[in-house]
């Protein structure tokens, strides 16, 4: 009963936390004591073939009973622990057969008692118990972005398709039972044919050669932080509040409310953001990135790549991002806000997109189950690289249980945390 009313309070408590204009994020020292890191997530170093890191590319969920399960790419096992972070094992997916099957796909959440995964590339929603052994497949024609659990059996899921000239995306509701899907929302975005996008920067370190693709010859920089929203369509974020379906959709700040049947109840709009970034601000984001990108010259970019074939790609870059900045003439679109979590209250944490990378403060809003907003916030912490990211953070009576990179630590940066909020 003491630890049940600890739970409610703190709970209870997220609120008055939120009024505050700073909100802390404190690790428990005590929480996932004594886990040997460096052997748990060793894969937090896995790369390709051709070089590029994944192993950063984890993802949690936490289950009703405070047991966590971490996704790994690329793995063939998730990584559970216990509801006080202790490591417990390595979980399996095993086929009918006893066989194990490899390269699992992300676990999102759970319905009637078996775990669910995201659809792989071939659109097969994996469900299996909790020992994990198999039970069935759900099949979708299309990529799928996000799942979220609805009542009565049904999921519903951000679906994505490409058609001739242009994007789709979409939400729909599937009934775990039968298939059957219902799609209750659709948009569709005309495609962008440009080989080069504004503040988008590639280099091929062998254009032109006959060398075999074995090494990752190209890089990618984006020097504003919401570059991969420009020039492609934006999926909408969905989230299952107050028993309704919360479809809220980045581009316009548009919030639509749905029942579980598919049918829309109301709408509302988002009127605390401007959705575009002024030329100043731009000039000044291209003018950082410049100068952080200097102190790049003769040094290696990658294990790969020489002092020479550096400097090459590093100057090639300059150039291009020097170009842009005087060309910058009018305000940038952007989406209203970069991505929601939901809380242990069923309240909607609306985060704005940082105008400024490593700054570790994210500016957060509020919204009410009644779809009011009450109060706007900032998220800060002072010993992890904080990554705002809903498949690396979950709320859980109170608290956030996160993945997250440690500050001044040596070997392995990665661990699980669990946060209260102060």
């Amino acid at each position: 009963m003491i630890l049940f009313m600890n739970n409610s309070i703190i709970a209870q408590n997220l609120s008055s936390k939120y009024s505050q204009k700073t909100v802390e994020l404190i690790a428990d020292k005590d929480f996932a004591e004594g886990n040997n890191w460096n052997k748990i997530f060793e894969s937090y170093y896995d790369t390709t073939f051709y070089g590029k890191t994944i192993g950063k590319q984890k993802s949690l969920v936490v289950l009703d009973d405070g047991s966590i399960i971490v996704n790994n790419i690329y793995r063939n096992h998730y990584t559970k622990f216990d509801k006080d972070g202790k490591f417990i094992k390595e979980l399996y997916i095993k086929k009918t057969d006893k066989s194990i099957i490899k390269k699992t796909t992300p676990i999102r959440g759970t319905i009637n008692n078996t775990y669910y995964t995201n659809a792989d590339n071939m659109g097969n929603i994996v469900c299996f118990d909790f020992s994990g052994n198999y039970v069935k497949t759900l099949k979708v024609k299309y990529s799928v972005k996000q799942i979220i659990t609805l009542d009565n059996n049904k999921l519903a899921l951000v679906g994505w398709s490409i058609w001739k000239d242009k994007f789709r995306d979409f939400v729909a509701i599937i009934d775990y039972n039968t298939n059957e899907e219902n799609i209750i929302w659709s948009h569709f975005t005309k495609r962008d044919d440009r080989k080069k996008t504004m503040f988008n920067y590639k280099f091929s370190f062998n254009k032109g050669k006959s060398k075999p693709f074995d090494k990752g010859q190209m890089i990618s920089i984006n020097t504003m932080p919401f570059t991969k929203y420009t020039g492609y369509s934006i999926a909408p974020i969905i989230q299952n509040v107050n028993n309704k379906l919360i479809i809220a959709i980045p581009s316009s700040g548009e919030i639509l409310t749905y029942n579980f049947k598919g049918e829309q109840l109301y709408k509302s709009k988002i009127d605390w953001a401007n959705n575009y970034l002024s030329v100043d601000e731009q000039k000044q984001i291209q003018k950082r990135a410049i100068e952080k990108y200097k102190k790049f010259r003769n040094h290696k970019i990658a294990s790969w790549a020489s002092i020479e074939e550096s400097n090459t790609a590093i100057n090639t870059i300059l150039d291009e991002m020097q170009e842009d900045y005087e060309n910058i003439s009018e305000p940038l679109p952007i989406p209203v806000f970069s991505t929601i979590i939901k809380d242990s209250e069923d309240k909607l944490l609306f985060f704005e997109i940082s105008k400024k990378s490593n700054d570790n403060k994210f500016n957060v809003w509020i919204m009410k189950n009644n779809g009011e907003f009450a109060s706007k916030s900032s998220f800060i912490c002072k010993d992890y690289n904080l990554e705002i990211n809903p498949e690396k953070m979950f709320f859980h009576n109170g608290f956030i249980y996160s993945l997250q990179t440690k500050k001044d630590v040596k070997g392995n940066p990665l661990r699980l945390v669990k946060f209260e909020l102060k």
